[in-house]
């Protein structure tokens, strides 16, 4: 018995092949454009989005002092575990919350850290990179936090910072 494919049969399959291989080529350029960021034709440049930074800068600049991953850090301020976050998540809306929040935040800064942080547009694609990263964020510890940004989630008043209240049991 010979049987030979239907015409659209062929078109499906050759569609799917051709869809496979798109898809496969999108995932490289994306991959590629997180590592290097990329310019938009109208010149607006968008940065890339490299969670192993984020992760560094998530403790360093002090974001870790209110915000927690996988239960390290404060509990002043929304707790960033990726597995929380919405996907797909705009980074412009996460960043536009961040811009609601901002009165607050600096609040916080200049009480808990003496002043307020200071991110590039970098730091801050990293650090949104490192929020929604479940897989570098697994790599996260309370040895990635910097002593004088551990000193002041702990409280050491040599920094200005509040002490941890004592707490007595028996």
């Amino acid at each position: 018995m010979n049987i030979k494919p239907a015409p659209f049969t062929l078109a499906i399959v050759i569609s799917l092949g051709v869809g496979i291989a798109f898809a496969q080529e999108k995932s490289t350029v994306s991959d590629q454009m997180t590592r290097s960021g990329f310019v938009l034709e109208n010149g607006l440049a968008i940065p890339a989005f490299d969670p192993v930074k984020g992760r560094e800068l998530f403790a360093s600049k002090g974001c870790v002092v209110c915000h927690s991953i996988n239960g390290i850090g404060g509990e002043d301020a929304p707790e960033f575990s990726a597995e929380l976050m919405k996907k797909p998540m705009n980074a412009f809306d996460f960043a536009a919350g961040m811009w609601r929040g901002a009165g607050a935040m600096i609040a916080m800064q200049e009480d808990e850290m003496g002043g307020q942080i200071e991110i590039s547009g970098d730091d801050l694609a990293n650090i949104i990179a490192f929020v929604h990263d479940e897989k570098e964020q697994k790599k996260f510890s309370k040895a990635d936090i910097p002593h004088e940004i551990d000193e002041l989630m702990h409280g050491n008043p040599e920094h200005g910072a509040k002490p941890e209240k004592e707490t007595h049991e028996g």
